[in-house]
């Protein structure tokens, strides 16, 4: 791989995922690129390059993908679904009883361990959410985690990863080798495609947003964009999860962190009050 077509892939990459490749992640982008330009019959990536800048767009779709990381298992990180399951449901419960309805996102959410986690605990709220309108929506850039995730099929590694042993025997059957959700959970996830680079203003504001260990990937530039448009999204009320490798200090003032609780993050509303104020003044 030359380093143009390197610089080529680079800026492809942050254009249509976001994805903030340094400069010497090379190996990184052979490792996955060789066998796609292999099973697209072609020799190398020199060769997916300059097909790539023909205009090839199911071919710049399949590259977008293979280069991103879908690294997920259930209940991953344990502590913000204790947070969720302590503190962000039960409040919900509370603030939500005239209108009876939740809505939960699931941002990047891979091949579905997440938002089925989310599920999971959801139905842990059974009696007190009887009647109730649960809606959860599950995102992700690449089709294929997509396609995954609506089946609900899992590895033995797979389930063994996070879960624990009383959720995998209440919610889940054994299919052969392969463990397959039981259908009640399956049914409360909506799977769609989703760049998160892209306005999503037409999914509406939700309660809770569930965003990632995905803006780790991302410059602080397009981290910001996100955030801006995160914070239109969110009831005033509402909770955003970030991954424990991601925070909003140094790049956002739209959250404020949750106090006592790691990785939650609120609407700052002082900052809209003082936006507001600043545009009254400017008509006045």
């Amino acid at each position: 791989m030359t380093p143009a077509d390197y610089e080529y892939l680079r800026k492809l990459l942050k254009e249509r995922s976001g994805l903030d490749l340094s400069a010497d992640k090379q190996y990184l982008v052979e490792s996955r690129l060789v066998p796609l330009a292999r099973k697209s019959g072609l020799p190398g990536i020199p060769e997916l390059v300059a097909k790539m800048k023909s205009g090839a767009e199911p071919l710049i779709a399949e590259v977008v993908e293979a280069m991103t990381t879908n690294e997920t298992f259930f209940f991953r990180d344990k502590v913000p679904f204790d947070h969720l399951k302590d503190a962000v449901l039960p409040a919900l419960v509370q603030a939500r009883a005239a209108r009876r309805s939740l809505r939960i996102w699931c941002a990047a959410a891979s091949t579905g361990q997440e938002p089925y986690s989310i599920a999971m605990v959801c139905k842990e709220f059974a009696a007190e959410l009887s009647g109730w309108r649960i809606e959860i929506v599950a995102t992700d850039i690449s089709l294929g985690v997509l396609e995954k995730a609506r089946a609900g099929i899992f590895s033995q590694f797979e389930v063994q990863r996070g879960l624990p042993i009383q959720l995998l025997v209440r919610h889940f059957r054994q299919v052969g080798e392969l463990w397959q959700l039981n259908a009640d959970i399956r049914a409360m996830v909506q799977h769609r495609q989703l760049n998160l680079l892209q306005d999503f203003s037409h999914f509406g504001t939700f309660d809770v947003i569930f965003c990632r260990n995905v803006l780790i990937y991302f410059d602080q530039d397009t981290k910001l964009g996100v955030f801006n448009r995160l914070a239109r999204a969110i009831e005033p009320d509402g909770t955003l999860a970030l991954g424990a490798a991601e925070s909003i200090v140094g790049i956002t003032e739209a959250f404020k962190p949750w106090p006592d609780r790691r990785g939650l993050y609120r609407p700052n509303l002082a900052r809209d009050a003082r936006a507001a104020l600043k545009l009254v003044a400017a008509a006045g």
